[in-house]
């Protein structure tokens, strides 16, 4: 790391703080958080490791005290940042202590990584001999975990983790059995044996970490929420809101009316049934993928005809494709798409998705009757983060916390609703409805669940039946928003606040819509308190953090 004196400059200091971050942040099932790692890269979350964490997060909190920036807003917006993405670190560590408390956190730490090595389309001799490698280390991985939950893990997230963990000597097996097969350019017969043995032992590690999860699970203790004290400070320091819990729930609660009134007139409208699912349209996958390539090139030149949204030439596109047989059996590992990096930024992104079928799950079936559902979310994020990543302030490259991102792609699906994108399709259009109101619901669940007014099981049932959804989704979500307090909340939180810059900056003098969803989309790893001060000039959201904060 480079060295200081008495005074801080922040570019320096973000530039080693995130290079820092790239071999300590653990691995997400999110997929907005992906980070590109330093090779050779494995997590390590050993005690020593994580003493040595925290000396390196107070190290970077006393250089970034150091910082004066003086009259320099666009500067001051950086140290904030960093100061976010700092208070992100003591969360992980100290708050929520996932690494302590959730068993599942050591499988996203092997089997999760193997699965994000294998979201790129292109799967090459490199990219195998790093998934053998992850394998071949998973046995020490979960070594370490069984010592840190030993007398912390809590009951619900180590169930969570048995359930997970069910099938998974023949997952890992059909996986390396699939790989097996593809063969890449300088990829030999030792070469597969080797990774062979590692997929076996790993599996066999994994399996008995789960069996002995499930001897200890009677007598775990209860999961504990992180409680209003620690969600505040969350909610002002990590995701610089400027709203209480409560304040989310209002928000939360009266999105979910909104969404749940604009559905049934929308359904009123095209004399729909209640509670309809989407109909799958396409026979095949291939049928599907060369749809969805058709479709992104119309989205793409639809945001260009309204003027809504500039669509440079250097930006690549967003592709789908059918789930490959190596990926399918450990699809349950996270979001199986590939939003690219930094240094990829000429490839396109990407994502999987099963079969088209009847008994698809929820966003899955949506994309098989109507790509454009998926187009509208995901491939917005994919083109923030693309633009994103091109910013020429390097701090705000970095994903900081999913209220930007997610705000802005829950934003993308109304602003394409009500630009006319659906006009001919009236299913679709009830479909970005009901989104509206899953997304509203997740406020409420998420806030519930923080503050313990919800427990897992009930939360789930709360999504199956308000939103409507299949119970193994609604589950699924329920416990990945009891594991990450702040997340679910993102995406009407971050839409709330894009509409109130939007219908301020919309009185300012000399608007262009397009120039503002350019800029929104540029600045889209920065939270909305701080675009409000630096477009507006505007503080009162960071006042109200000031005024919330003990």
């Amino acid at each position: 790391m480079t060295q200081t004196g008495t005074s801080e400059d922040v570019e320096t200091l973000a530039q080693d703080f995130w290079e820092w971050r790239a071999a300590q942040q653990p691995r997400s099932h999110d997929d907005i958080p992906r980070i590109d790692r330093p090779a050779g890269w494995l997590p390590d979350f050993s005690a020593g490791a994580v003493a040595r964490y925290r000396r390196e997060r107070d190290a970077f909190a006393e250089r970034l005290a150091r910082v004066d920036v003086g009259a320099d807003r666009a500067a001051a917006v950086d140290a904030r940042l960093l100061r976010s993405a700092l208070a992100r670190v003591r969360w992980e560590l100290d708050v929520l202590r996932t690494w302590q408390r959730d068993p599942g956190f050591y499988v996203d730490q092997t089997l999760g990584c193997v699965f994000d090595l294998l979201t790129p389309v292109e799967v090459d001799a490199a990219r195998l001999a790093d998934v053998r490698r992850v394998l071949a280390a998973t046995p020490a991985l979960l070594d370490v975990g069984r010592e840190n939950l030993a007398g912390e893990a809590v009951q619900e997230f180590a169930g969570l983790a048995v359930t997970a963990l069910a099938t998974v000597e023949d997952d890992v097996a059909a996986m390396v059995a699939a790989l097996g097969d593809l063969h890449p350019a300088g990829w030999g017969a030792d070469d597969g044996r080797a990774l062979a043995a590692a997929g076996a032992a790993a599996a066999r590690a994994l399996g008995a970490f789960r069996d002995r999860l499930a001897e200890q699970l009677p007598g775990l203790p209860s999961a504990e929420p992180v409680g209003p004290e620690d969600f505040g400070w969350f909610l002002r320091e990590v995701a610089v809101l400027p709203y209480t819990p409560q304040e989310l729930l209002d928000i939360g609660r009266r999105e979910a009316e909104r969404a749940a009134v604009l559905e049934l007139l929308e359904r009123n409208r095209n004399g729909s049934a209640p509670g309809g699912r989407p109909v799958p349209r396409f026979e095949t996958g291939a049928e599907q993928a060369a749809a969805q390539a058709d479709a992104e090139i119309a989205v793409r030149r639809f945001y260009e005809d309204r003027g809504l949204l500039t669509q440079p030439d250097t930006l690549a596109h967003y592709r789908t494709h059918p789930m490959p047989a190596y990926l399918a059996p450990i699809a349950w590992c996270g979001v199986a798409d590939d939003l690219t990096g930094p240094d990829r930024l000429d490839e396109d992104g990407s994502a999987f998705f099963p079969p088209p079928g009847e008994d698809l799950p929820y966003f899955y079936a949506a994309n098989a009757a109507d790509p454009r559902a998926g187009i509208i979310h995901e491939g917005a994020h994919h083109q923030q983060l693309a633009l994103s990543w091109r910013h020429p302030r390097a701090v705000r490259r970095h994903y900081h916390d999913s209220c930007a991102n997610e705000g802005i792609a829950f934003y993308n699906e109304e602003l394409m609703l009500a630009s006319g994108l659906f006009d001919d399709a009236p299913a679709t259009r009830e479909v970005v409805c009901n989104f509206m109101r899953l997304r509203a619901l997740r406020v409420v669940v998420d806030v519930q669940l923080a503050l313990g007014e919800l427990d897992v099981p009930a939360a789930a049932e709360l999504l199956e039946r308000q939103v409507p959804m299949d119970r193994g989704t609604a589950l699924e979500e329920a416990a990945f928003f009891a594991a990450t307090p702040g997340q679910a909340m993102t995406y009407q939180v971050g839409k709330t606040q894009v509409l109130a810059l939007l219908a301020d900056a919309s009185r300012t003098e000399g608007f262009s819509l397009r120039a503002f969803h350019d800029r929104l989309w540029l600045e889209g790893n920065v939270p909305f308190a701080l675009q409000r001060w630096e477009l507006l000039d505007d503080r009162s959201d960071l006042d109200r953090i000031d005024r919330l904060t003990p």
